[in-house]
Parts: C-alpha cells; structure tokens; sequence
C-alpha cells in the first residue's frame, strides 16, 4: 500500500503523535463490533483510490493528565462520561484499540429447552407473554424438537407488540363490560365510512392517496431528464415514532427513527420516491442550564435513559442530520415539555420516555401502488448495507418499559444510521419504478424491527409462500455474528425485496451503476415452510442436518393464530388537580411567562439544523415571510416542476388534556390538525386524510379505558362525521419508565398521548395562507372559536406555568363547528378575503396573535371588549380557534360568510395591527397590559437562544439573537440589476449538460429541471458512468456539479468526490481536457462547489479558490440568505451584477478558507452575503457560515467556471421560496442563471 496516497486522501491521518508525558490514555472509537458509518464511507474512497484497504476506521484519543491509578474503578465514570458507551467503546492503548478489527470465531445455533422457554424469555429479552410461551411450548412439541434461539428471537420479533398490535386488536371490557369493538376495528371505521380518494390503507408500509395530475420528471433509458405527459398522480403517507432508542441513545436513536420511516415510504407499493418529512418531540421539563424556569422543579430522574435536555439536543440533530444527507427537506413538525407530579410519592406524569416521531409524504405512481405476489421460484433480494451486531431485540424491546429491561439489552437495541447507503437504495428503487410495468421489483418491505427475521418472513407470508435462505448469501460485516444474531440484528439502511429471476441481470446492473450493495438470499417456494441455513439451496436443503438448521419451521408457527389478547380495563379514578389561580397573576406577567414556555416558545433551534429546500418541491415550510419567522401552520409540496398542484400536510396534538379528558384531548388533536391544515388551499374536509400516532403507558391503572375512550371519540364519532377516515398511524404503548434510586422506586408515565398528522391534495400551492399581516391596510383580526364562548382553562399553557393544572379542559363539543369553520375558511379564501391567517392552540389567542406580529414586525390592539369578563382566560384558553386578517373594506362579506356557515356565536373581531412597536391589551380603551415588541419576542425567542448557545457556537447564538429581535430590520427583499429574460425552450437545439453525481449526492433532479426548464438537454450522469466508459464529458456542452453529501462527506465536503477524480489517472485527464474546451462551461453547487474547489489544479483561472469547511455555527444550516451578485467574469451570472435577492442555502461545511500563500483579494469573487439592509454580512445569521468577505461564490477568470455553496436550482420558481414579493411571476430571478447559461452557448 502506498503510505503516501494514504496520507493524502486521510490528510495525515495516517500518523502517529505520541502521548502527553505522563499522560493516561483513552482512544474513543466505535463499540466493538460494529462498523461506523464513517467507516464504511471512507472505506469507499480508499478503494475507489485503488488502495487495497478492508477497512478504515477512526477514534479520538484524549490524553489525561492527573488521573487515578490504571487499575481503579473510576475509570469506568470516566470513560462513561468520554463517551456514549451505547454507541462508543474506551480503549487504554491504541493497541488495545486494535481489537476493534479483531476476527472472533463465528457463534453457534443455541437450543433452547421446550420447558426452559419462560427463563430464556427473560434471558434473552423476547417479551413474550404467558399465553405465547405456552403457544410455543405446545407447537414445538407437536414438532418433536426444541427450537433454536434464532427461531425465538424470530417470533418474539414477528408477534411484539411493536409489529403486531396485539393491543389495538385485543378485545376490551371496561369496568366489567365488553366493548363491541377493538381498537383497531373502531380505527378502521373510518376508512370504511369514508374510502374516498384512498387507494392503499392497513396493508402496505404507508397509506396511498389519489392526488391531482402531474407530469413526472425523470430521466429515460438513456439517462436524459424527460418531463412525461400529464397523468394520475398518488403520494403515500406515513408517521412513525422510534421512542425507546431515543430514550437509550438520542442522535442514532432520532436518526434511524426518520431513516426508518424514510424506508417505509420507498418501500410503498413496488417502490415510492420520499418527498417531505415532519418530526415531532414529547420529552419532560427541559432544566435548561442558565434558563431557570419557575414550574421545572427537581425530581429524580432514570439514569438509564437521556435527560430531556440530551434528547432535545441530540435527538433533533440526529433525525436533522439523516433527513439532510440522504435528501429529504423537513417542513412541518411539533415540540412539547410536559411533566406534573404524580398522584403517589416519586412518581410523575411525564415523557421520561420520549416521543419521537417521524412522518412525511413521498410520491408513488398509481401503476404500482399495488404488490406483485411472489411466484415459485421468485428470487428473495436484500438490498443495502451489511448485517452488524446493531438494534438486536429492538422490537421488543420498544415494547417494554424503559429502564426495566437489562443494561447489555439496551446496548443490543441501539441503532446505526448511514444515510447515504440509504440514498444509494432509493436511488434503484427510482430506477426500478420509472420502468413502470416492467419494474422488476415485485414485492417489497423495509428491514426494520426485527431485522431479516421479520421482513424476508413478512415478503413470504404475504404472498402466500414459504422460502429457503442461504444465510452465507446475507451481506455481512462481522464474521463473530451467530445465526441468532445474523437473522435477527436490525442494521439500518437495507430493504427484502421480490424479483423474478430474469429480472435479475438487469436489476444488478442498477445496483452497479449506483454501487448499491445487494445479495440474492434465496427463493420463494410453494411450501410453506421457512428454512435458513448456511448453504441452503433447493437442491441441498435435504442434505442439511437439523441441528444445523437456524430456522425450520412451518410458516403458521410464526404467524398463526397466537391466543387473542384480551384487555380488562377500569374506568381511571377522577383525579382533582390544583385550579389555575387568575388573580396570583397579572395579563403582563403572564404573556411573558407563557411566550417562554418551550411548547409556545420558537422553535427556531429545531428548525434551521434541517434542509427545507432540497428536491425542488418545497412550496411552504416552517419559515413565514421577510423576517423568516418559524410559525407556519402546515406544509406544502408541489407535485412537479411545472404544474400548480401539490400535496399539504399538518401536525395536531394537545396530550396534557387528557390527564383531564383523554377523549378530549384526541378531538383537539383531530381539531388542531386540521385548523393547522386549513392554512393550505384545500377543497375540503372530505379529501384530508389523517395518521394517528397512539401513545400510553398501557396497563397502568384507568390507562387502557382511557385510551379506548379516546380512540371511540374520534374512530366512532368525530370522524366519521367529519367525512375523514385513519388509513395510516402507529401505536407505541409502553409509555413509562421504572428505577430505583437511593432504595426507592421510582416511577414516570407519559399521558394517554395522540399526535395527528392531517394531508391532502391542493390544486394550487399558491393559494396558502400564512400568518404574515397586512399592515399596508385597514384591517380586522378575527378570532373564530369553535368553544362558541366557553373559556375553559384546565391543562393550559397558563395553568402550567403556575404549577397548576386545572379540572375543566377545551373540548370539541360539537363536530359540526370544525365542519362549518372547514366551510368559512375555503370560501373566504375563495373569494380572497383573508389576507393572514393562523391556529390558536397552546398559549391560546394571546400567543398566536404575537406570532403574527413577530411575523409581521409590527404592533397590535388587543381589545377585550365582549369577549369575557376574565382578561386572563380570555386571552390564554385554548379552546379550538383560528384567527383570520380581514380587511375592514371586505369587513361586510366576510361577516355574511360567519353568518351563513352559521359561526356567529363563535365569531369577533379582536385586535388590530399596526405599524407600531407596541403590543398592548385594551379594556373599554383602558391599557390591561402593553408591552414593546422586543421584551415579547425575547421571551418568545429565549428558548432557542439558550438551547443554540448550549448546544452549537455560543457566539453565533447571541449573534442570532440580537439580530432577530431587531425590530427596525427592513427584511428580506429583491433588488434586480437586470431584466429577467424567458426561458429559450422553442429554439429547437437542446445542448446536453452532463447533471453529474456521485454516490450521496442528493440534489440532481432540481438541478435538471431547472435546465430542462432553460432549454438544455440534463443527461443524468454517475460518477460510475465515467469510471466504466458508459460516458465522456467530451459529449456535453455543460458540467453541472451538484449538492447533497457525496461519500457522506467524511473525509470533509468533497473530498471523497474529488479524490474518485484525482486519484484516477484517465478520470483526471478527462476532468481537465473538459475545463480546457472553451466551449464548455462547468457548475458546482453546494457539495459539487466543494469538490470542484478541490479541483482547482485542473481548472484554468481557478488558482485562487478557497476550500471549503465547517460553518462557524458548528451546525447545519439551512436558510433563505441574502446575497448580493458581484461584477465578475461569471458567464453565469452576467449582466446580474448588483442584484441584491434571496436565495437558499443549505450546508454545514460552506465556510471558505484560503490557504497559506493564497490572496482572497486575486481570487474572482461572483457572490457574497449581505444583510437585509444591503450591507456586507459579517455576522451571523445574515452569513451563515462565517465565510470572510461574505463570500459564497466564485469563479475561474475566463468566467467559465462558477462555484457557488448557495441553492438558485431549488429557487429558480418562485413557488419553491418561502418568501417572495407579491405579485411576482412563474420564475423567480434565478432563473436568469440558467438562461445565461443557455445564451452563452448559443
């Protein structure tokens, strides 16, 4: 090997510094046995630099220097405070380190006694019941042997109430009566009430929903981007929740949760494409250090699991960090802090145990929303990474409490995420489905809880076959894994699928052009009958001997009718809870307080760590107007590139309540999602479909009635009146967490807790409204209740805190409001009359008008008058509502609407904005309450401030903090040096650009349409196309580098891409021949402007480039960012000089740097960030990532080549921005870029 390619590619990795004299040493690298995600990565790159390498991995070594003795106990605290000791392992030697690449013997088959099964049911973690103990005992008998651990595992995983359900299908009796129907039945009433527009429910990995036309955007079998002819379109939905590894380990725990339901949404049908992502959080009190708040008192808390502040700083970057690098833009979500003390002593009523949900919508051809059965002899597939000792047992262990399993099985349940090996298995899935009927996938699941074990027998069962697996056949890392643990583990990134064997030629040239890992594992058989073994084919099965069968069962064993569980539950005793107190606290006091609380609180922190742009579909996310505030009501997506159509979706949720009212709280949730949704242009309730997340801490005591009470309330009534129907949802009913402290049992449970995510089509994107005011008219602030007067107060945000809770909660008392209010908003909007709009919820009206007035940077009057006799409960009840901005002219109109849709009762007119920097409350035109804007929003912003300054660079946090609370600042806004030009699309030549990727890159198909849509012929070109001389940039006119995080970017942005490229002799000599041609002109934008600047040496004029690093921030971000277009040879940009406009950015490595030797002041600065009031950026936000000079684009001196770390291919329509001055048309001023480009080549 040669050491000194080495050096280069790992920068001097490859060395050795000895320790600090006298130092202890400790190297923190990966637990032992597993592979980091980072490794396999990085092991790419090596090879691909033709290095001869098995494996890289890397550690931290930290050198101590006072420490104990090597031989004392204190060493375990310390390593366990170096490290994360579910996902790290402490080495003391950097030869001890080496046993991470150690080759144990492989492990054998256990047999497991018929009558040892209850003790190897608690050793081993399965969380089998009694009744399924015996089950297995009396089939296992019948078979005449004793089954293997693999075979136990197997079941356990297959029948948990993770994947079964047992408890939303068990029968019920409550307080002695039997209940006519099931959870899951009463759930099910929905769809069987209302099926309209629903194409797939309860069958599939995610719901399908029948959306509007839509022209498909994709390349063709020479890998050109067409936009095909106007069809049918469908989009899948589907929200999940990952709270147990949350609770162990949140970054891995968040990340594989939004990977694994990234999987459920590809996996639809016979493959869909995921679209958009929302994330939600229940955690405890959140005991921000430097933020006291007066209602987080003390209480012990599990040492096992995360605190709420480790699982709400490592959680949301985690589920950010997979979103981003496998490419799905986050838009919508939820943040709640709930804890109050429990009824007994050491106990609460909290989210010790976390929810951590993760939900989206992806699109799926109507064509192939259906399964293909597998057929005799059909080839069972597994596609992606390797099987590694990772998430063993995790379905099950999900499904007891936490903390009351063992220590060694919560390490086995923890996950690994590896995203971009995830992007690569979409990336055949969207060649496969683009193949329309002849798609060679037939069948398909994503590998989740229970690993190969459930799935490869989930693929079989559902089509009606048995199988026979070869187990040598499983790609996999780490040869010391046992049958048991080869079966069973639960790797990320991986899908079983069903092909047929002339299909297979075909479908491994895909897998190959994309270097996606797959393995045929075996055949789908006639017989029902599962065999895994090492070495099983159909001609050698016989040959096999039992004992060295890891699984050999008839198929009915493992999914046959187990006994049905059925669930005796008590009404749960009425519990009084301290009255909020009105008179302790004043109108002024308590805006504060309820602004700060972190359920009010903006959620700016969760929310700039997630890219919101990437595909091109994003058509409204969290960010509201030219401030950029964080309070939208729902999201948007458009269906194409070209059309108006999309799909919106929304978040509702209200889960204190139902420490009071349980039914309650899951009408609210039902109410609140749709208020949310209503945002969105939709043409009614009858389209909006929902996915119901249940959590409880099933059964404790009055917690099953309360969670059958709920479901009834919405499953048998509320819905079905609505004309809205369930298909999709998730239950995760082991919400509590059990320890022992100081001799002393403690105990937390979560309440009865339903999240609900509304979709539906929209037929023009265009048509939202958001809750940024009008302050250029005369105009009414409209609050519509549907309380219909009723000001009740228990489980408020108000109540909370005060450290109290209350006894009368909001409710939905009538279905027919929301109806009515569904009815108003549409043909308001109809008619134009609502210029803003937004959802009262937690904080109630006072919190919602303030975030329109943070939206807005203006002043308020609140008036009171007629809308109670209480200030405080009139402002902070949370009764179902929304507030609407009507103009005064249109004042009459809109009042005729309240009246026919028969909302009088609940309708007022409440406050009016202004262009002043005062919020103030009004009483017979007496002043209650007034405070300035900023003293409101510093309560308002202060959680994320202190979240972002103890969590990412303190500098920049304060920086952020002064800037936005910056009332004067004028916003974002355009100022255009040139006149736009139209696309040339009728001039008949369509040069080719070559869209080039490489493995991770995420951002190709905006990058063609946006030349597509400028005149030019996209050739979707691989990096593995290059390599193999399928391709040569000698063909194309244009090279177009684009973003995403090629080989994860481990060795640093783009420098695995650059380094496939320079360490490649004939690939070198093409990249340079190519800058050479003067009729060529190249593009890199993100991740490609941080390879291309790595290619600098091969670029004439480009010698004075920066590289590229880690942003100041220490964090992602993503945001709309001004930037001013600078005089420059850029052929890009020409004749843009001096424009001043908004565009996305989207990085964590955009920070320029220029070496040693290197003159910034020589290099051709095109772009560079600005502030709103145009002045160069030279603090953050207004530059995100510390770059000096604010620079964020450059080009080479001839202006053939630009490189840019900002996004124009995700803006170049003004749709796809989340701000853009009205009145604007189809393209936004973007799209010059791309027209230059086509100019210039004539």
């Amino acid at each position: 090997m040669d050491a000194n390619v080495l050096g280069r590619i790992l920068e001097g990795c490859s060395g050795l510094n000895t320790a600090l004299t006298g130092a202890a040493v400790r190297i923190i690298t990966p637990r032992a046995g597993t592979r980091s995600p980072w490794s396999s990565k990085a092991t790419d790159i090596l090879r691909g630099a033709q290095l001869p390498v098995v494996r890289a991995e890397r550690g931290l070594r930290i050198d101590i220097i006072g420490g104990p003795e090597a031989d004392s106990p204190l060493w375990r605290d310390i390593d366990r405070l170096l490290s994360d000791p579910m996902t790290q392992s402490v080495w003391p030697s950097l030869e001890d380190a080496q046993r991470l690449f150690d080759r144990p013997e492989q492990g054998l088959i256990q047999r497991v006694d018929i009558e040892q099964l209850p003790e190897a049911n608690t050793r081993l973690g399965l969380a089998l019941s009694a009744d399924e103990v015996d089950y297995l005992q009396v089939r296992y008998r019948a078979l005449g042997r004793s089954p293997s651990d693999a075979e136990l595992m197997m079941f356990a995983q297959a029948n948990s109430e993770h994947c079964r359900h047992k408890i939303f299908n068990a029968s019920y009796s409550i307080n002695g009566r039997d209940m006519p129907h099931s959870l899951f039945g009463m759930i099910k009433n929905t769809h069987q009430k209302s099926p309209q527009l629903t194409l797939s429910a309860y069958k599939d990995n995610a719901a399908v929903i029948e959306g509007h036309s839509a022209r498909h955007f994709r390349p063709d079998d020479g890998q050109v981007y067409r936009f095909a002819e106007p069809q049918q379109s469908a989009f899948c939905i589907k929200v999940e929740t990952h709270n147990h590894p949350t609770a162990i380990s949140p970054f891995p725990g968040a990340a594989t949760g939004a990977g694994g339901e990234i999987r459920d949404e590809g996996a639809t049908g016979r493959g869909g494409r995921p679209k958009a992502g929302l994330t939600g959080f229940s955690v405890s009190h959140l005991r921000i250090p430097g933020l006291p708040q007066a209602w987080e008192g003390e209480r012990a808390l599990n040492p096992r699991i995360a605190s709420a502040l480790e699982i709400m700083t490592d959680g949301p970057l985690g589920g950010a960090a997979f979103n981003n690098e496998f490419g799905r833009p986050n838009l919508a979500g939820y943040f709640r802090s709930f804890e109050l003390p429990g009824s007994a002593p050491n106990t609460a009523r909290a989210y010790d145990k976390p929810i951590m949900l993760a939900g989206g919508v992806g699109s799926v051809d109507p064509n192939q929303v259906q399964k293909l059965p597998l057929r005799h002899g059909d080839i069972v597939i597994v596609l992606g990474g390797p099987a590694m000792l990772i998430g063993l047992g995790g379905g099950a262990a999900s499904s007891v409490s936490s903390g009351q399993s063992s220590e060694d099985l919560d390490f086995a349940s923890v996950q690994r995420d590896n995203p971009e090996m995830e992007r690569r298995c979409q990336e055949v899935i969207n060649r496969c489905f683009a193949f329309g009927d002849a798609n060679p996938i037939r069948f398909m699941h994503d590998v989740g809880a229970g690993g190969l074990s459930n799935a490869i027998p989930e693929l079989l069962h559902d089509s009606g076959m048995g199988g026979i697996i070869d187990m040598a056949k499983i790609p996999c890392d780490d040869p010391s894994l046992s049958p048991m643990q080869l079966w069973c583990n639960e790797s990320q990134e991986r899908y079983v699928l069903g092909i047929a064997a002339g299909h297979l030629a075909d479908f491994e040239a895909i897998c190959a052009r994309e270097r996606c890992p797959f393995a045929a594992v075996g055949i789908a058989t006639d017989e029902q009958r599962l065999l895994v073994a090492y070495g099983a084919q159909p001609e050698t099965v016989d040959g096999i001997a039992p004992e060295n069968r890891a699984i050999d069962m008839p198929m009915d064993l493992l999914f046959g009718k187990a006994p049905k569980m059925h669930r005796d539950a008590q009404l749960p005793a009425v519990q009084r809870y301290p009255e909020l107190n009105t008179d302790a606290l004043s109108v002024y006091e308590a805006g504060l307080k309820v602004l700060a609380h972190p359920s009010v609180a903006a959620k700016q922190f969760l929310i700039t760590i997630g890219d919101r742009s990437v595909g091109g579909m994003t058509a409204r996310d969290q960010m509201v107007g030219p401030w950029q505030m964080p309070v939208a009501d729902c999201a948007i997506t458009s269906t194409d590139f070209i059309g108006l159509h999309g799909e919106a979706m929304s978040m509702g949720e209200r889960t204190p309540v139902a420490l009071i009212d349980a039914a309650a709280s899951a009408r609210l949730a039902v109410g609140e999602a749709i208020t949310n949704l209503l945002a969105a242009p939709i043409a009614g309730l009858h389209e909006v479909k929902l996915s119901a997340n249940w959590m409880a801490a099933a059964s404790q005591p009055g917690e099953d009635a309360a969670l059958y009470e709920a479901v009834k309330a919405i499953g048998l009534e509320l819905c079905p009146a609505l004309d809205i129907s369930i298909p999709v949802g998730k239950d995760s009913l082991s919400m509590q967490s059990r320890w022992e402290m100081d001799g002393q049992t403690h105990a937390s449970s979560s309440p009865v807790s339903l999240v609900i995510s509304a979709f539906a089509r929209v037929a023009d994107v265009r048509a939202q409204s958001t809750p940024q005011l009008n302050i250029d008219s005369d105009s009414d602030i409209w609050l519509i209740g549907l309380g219909a007067g009723k000001q009740r107060m228990g489980a408020s945000i108000l109540a909370q805190v005060q450290n109290r809770f209350g006894n009368e909660c909001p409710d939905l008392d009538s279905p027919q409001l929301l109806a009515k209010l569904a009815e108003l908003i549409i043909a308001a909007r109809d008619q134009e009359l609502i210029q803003a709009y937004h959802d009262r919820s937690d904080g109630g009206a006072f919190a919602a008008l303030c975030e329109m007035a943070f939206a807005s940077h203006c002043g308020m009057d609140i008036h009171l008058d007629y809308w109670g006799d209480n200030d405080l409960n009139c402002l902070f009840n949370e009764e179902l509502g929304v507030l609407v901005q009507v103009a005064r002219e249109d004042r009459a109109l809109f009042a005729d609407l309240i009246n026919e849709f028969e909302l009088t009762h609940c309708a007022q007119r409440i406050a009016k904005p202004n262009a002043s920097d005062c919020i103030r409350v009004l009483r017979s035109q007496e002043t209650v309450a007034a405070w300035s804007w900023q003293t409101l929003f510093e309560s308002w912003w202060s959680v994320s401030h202190a979240m972002q300054k103890q969590r990412d660079n303190p500098e920049g946090a304060d920086s952020e903090f002064t800037a936005v609370k910056d009332f004067s600042d004028s916003g974002l806004n355009v100022q255009l040096g040139f006149t736009p030009e139209a696309p040339m699309i009728n001039s008949g030549a369509r040069p080719r650009v070559a869209i080039l990727r490489e493995q991770g890159v995420n951002g190709q198909v905006e990058m063609a349409a946006a030349f597509t849509r400028a005149g030019f012929e996209a050739v979707d070109v691989h990096m593995s196309d290059l390599i193999a001389g399928r391709t040569e940039l000698a063909q194309y006119k244009g090279l177009i580098a684009c973003g995403g995080f090629s080989y994860g970017d481990v060795l640093g942005a783009g420098r695995g891409w650059a380094t496939s490229i320079l360490e490649r002799e004939a690939l070198r000599t093409q990249f340079a021949e190519f800058f050479l041609r003067d009729d060529s002109f190249t593009l890199g934008v993100c991740n490609g402007c941080q390879m291309l600047s790595q290619l600098k040496a091969l670029i004439p004029g480009a010698g004075h480039w920066p590289r590229f690093l880690r942003n100041h921030s220490e964090q992602f971000e993503a945001r709309l960012s001004m930037v001013e277009i600078l005089e420059s040879p850029s052929l890009l940009l020409a004749g843009m000089a001096g424009s001043r406009i908004p565009v996305v950015v989207s990085h964590g490595e955009g920070r320029a740097e220029f070496g040693a030797g290197q003159d910034a002041g020589q290099a051709h600065i095109a772009m560079r960030f600005i502030d709103n009031q145009g002045d160069l950026a030279s603090h953050y936000p207004a530059n995100p990532n510390g770059s000096p000079m604010g620079i964020t684009g450059l080009t080479s001196s001839d202006g053939r080549a630009t490189l840019m770390m900002p996004h124009p291919e995700r803006v170049f329509l003004n749709r796809q921005m989340s701000w853009h001055p009205k009145g604007a048309g189809e393209f936004s001023p973007w799209m010059q870029l791309f027209v230059n480009a086509r100019k210039w080549v004539g």
